[in-house]
């Protein structure tokens, strides 16, 4: 789709400004019903579309990006825009510099039109946790989007935005990518710089695409990807055209399946994926069957690891150096707090009780108490110990193969409230997509079908797990099913 946009507007059938006027007009049109954004960027994305078509037509070159509308998730820096993470203690924040991924998206002189809706501080698998309202599927808005990139997932599916960037700490944006029916990378730890990215877990967090198509996503990777100073995380990417490397089949390469991932899967699911997998093996892949024996033990893990990362990266939104202070005048309006705060204590408490949600406060305390004295070495270390030995499950099996395949979700999209009253229920649909954040992998979930669910068809996805930082490999495998399925 970016290809194609891109020819227009260098062949003149087509200006940015009319492409980003008409996105505008579909998310006034659609956005009351889905909530997918946030914060609009009317202004400055109609002066970067300007400033593309001057230079188209003074004749010069333009990237394939240029003038091309997208979307960011609001847990992104964006100098002078609202960068909220759908949380109320960061309701006035206006961030005063760019993450990486925003210069890099600038440089490329892409169109921003605004930062999308998730839940808060990324902590959720529907964006129903969002301060500012839950976001909807666009394919049934009694559904979610998954979450906790749901905002940015919703925006491409609905055709508010040609792309979006999410965020991926356990899934985040393969899993909604796949209740949304459209394409979502989480690239190897470190491939793109978190440097801007509000920090929820940062051994976890990456950025990445969610696109139409597996050819866009390429795109938005070679965009993106590289190093920066400022985060020691980051690996140099050398400048790499993913696009280009997206030729070639798929015989002789080897895909690996987990017999486990398919016990208590939905049934219409696994036939889906089983029909991926005999897709691959008519185009000439081997299938193998392999073994994850410390895979089963990853939801535990990473609900160990991720709050206690969580409770020391939040501990500075504490009403004190940025974001929401509950003062005087509005705490005599709050039933719910306390006298008013004689102490440096009484105010972080207040202002967290006031301006953080429920499942933000759960993950605090879980890792809170996971790191205090007597359960560090009882939860914390234990769980960073079998994090290794997942890590070694996925060395071992990638001697074996190029490959591994397996469903991006247990179910499609479930309805709003479904999960809500049970947090543990709500961990489990991201089941499939945590073990690639544990071991750093990049993973892509791609559109598999859509299955029918009660009166409605609802899409859902399949996901690819690939050797670390061989993202060209990762993406040449699922594209050549996408454009085999087109055909």
């Amino acid at each position: 789709m970016i290809r194609e946009l891109h020819e227009k507007i260098i062949n003149g059938k087509i200006t940015s400004v009319q492409l980003t006027e008409k996105y505008f007009q579909t998310i006034e049109k659609k956005d009351k019903d889905i909530i997918a954004y946030l914060t609009l960027i009317k202004e400055g994305a109609l002066s970067q579309a300007q400033r593309v078509d001057e230079k188209v037509k003074k004749g010069e070159k333009i990237g394939l990006l240029a003038g091309i509308p997208g979307a960011i998730k609001d847990v992104i820096c964006m100098k002078g825009v609202k960068t909220t993470a759908a949380s109320k203690i960061l309701d006035n924040y206006i961030a005063p510099y760019n993450a990486t991924v925003i210069t890099k998206l600038n440089k490329q002189e892409a169109v921003i039109l605004g930062k999308t809706n998730l839940d808060e501080f990324a902590m959720g698998s529907s964006t129903e946790n969002s301060f500012y309202g839950a976001t909807k599927n666009p394919y049934d808005l009694e559904r979610v989007p998954g979450g906790s990139s749901g905002g940015s997932a919703a925006a491409v599916a609905s055709d508010e935005a040609v792309w979006s960037l999410g965020s991926d700490t356990g899934g985040s944006i393969r899993q909604p990518a796949s209740f949304c029916g459209v394409v979502g990378l989480k690239p190897t730890y470190g491939r793109v710089s978190r440097y801007g990215l509000l920090a929820m877990a940062s051994s976890f967090d990456q950025i990445g695409p969610i696109t139409k198509t597996v050819e866009d996503s390429a795109i938005i990777l070679s965009a993106i990807a590289g190093s920066n100073t400022m985060d020691a995380t980051s690996s140099p990417d050398f400048s790499k055209q993913y696009e280009n490397y997206l030729t070639g089949g798929v015989k002789g390469l080897k895909i690996g399946v987990v017999k486990e991932y398919f016990e208590g899967l939905n049934p219409e699911v696994r036939k889906k994926i089983e029909k991926v997998i005999e897709d691959y093996k008519k185009m000439g892949a081997e299938i193998q069957e392999i073994e994850l024996p410390y895979a089963k033990y990853s939801l535990a893990t990473y609900y160990i690891i991720q709050p206690c990362e969580t409770s020391s990266n939040l501990a500075r939104f504490d009403g004190i150096k940025y974001g929401l202070r509950m003062d005087d005048k509005e705490k005599t309006q709050l039933e719910n707090i306390s006298n008013l705060p004689k102490t440096l204590l009484e105010t972080y408490l207040d202002t967290r009780q006031y301006g953080l949600g429920q499942e933000v406060k759960r993950r605090i305390m879980l890792g809170t108490y996971a790191l205090s004295s007597g359960y560090y070495d009882a939860y914390y270390l234990r769980a960073q110990k079998v994090r290794t030995l997942i890590k070694k499950d996925f060395e071992k099996a990638f001697q074996k193969v190029d490959l591994i395949l397996t469903p991006t979700t247990p179910t499609p999209a479930f309805k709003l409230g479904e999960k809500s009253h049970d947090p543990l229920e709500m961990y489990l649909a991201d089941i499939f997509t945590i073990t690639a954040n544990i071991a750093g992998l990049p993973a892509i979930s791609v559109p598999a079908g859509k299955i029918k669910v009660e009166d409605k068809k609802m899409p859902i996805g399949f996901q690819l797990m690939g050797k670390w930082f061989d993202e060209e490999n990762l993406l040449k495998v699922a594209h050549a099913w996408e454009t085999r399925k087109n055909n």
